[in-house]
């Protein structure tokens, strides 16, 4: 048997008891083995489901496979419908907030984009005036 003032050495410098590793393995293997247990009982019952079910899905698979798509489709499309109405009320709440001066995030890139667009629009804009008034001087002239 072990010195006890060893073990107590050991328990304090944090280095398991081969008691206490020996209790942790049997712990391990019980759980796993009844996990693996479970694991083929569910095997087991989803081969035995699916052999009896399988002549019945042969039998209703006319039925079932357009079934199946129509309620897929079905899904889908309330799912998208979903999506795009929270989308829908996003974008006009961040409308509002942004009317309102409450400045919500993207507010600043907005204005900012808003500024070069317009700025750019009055170069071109002036460069437009420039070009008409000398195609009409030249126009004029000739």
């Amino acid at each position: 048997m072990a010195d006890p003032r060893y073990q107590h050495q050991q328990q304090m410098l944090g280095q398991p008891t081969r008691s206490h590793q020996v209790v942790k393995a049997a712990t391990a293997v019980t759980a796993g083995g009844s996990l693996l247990v479970l694991s083929g009982l569910t095997l087991a019952g989803t081969v035995i489901a699916l052999a009896l079910a399988s002549p019945l899905l042969v039998i209703f698979s006319p039925v079932l496979v357009p079934a199946a798509i129509t309620v897929c489709l079905l899904v889908t499309g309330f799912l998208a419908s979903g999506g795009f109405g929270v989308a829908a009320l996003s974008v006009l709440s961040w409308i509002y907030r942004y009317v309102t001066g409450k400045h919500p995030p993207g507010s600043e890139q907005l204005d900012q984009a808003r500024m070069k667009l317009a700025t750019k629009a009055r170069e071109m804009k002036e460069k437009a005036e420039q070009f008409g008034q000398q195609h009409l001087q030249g126009y004029q002239a000739s």
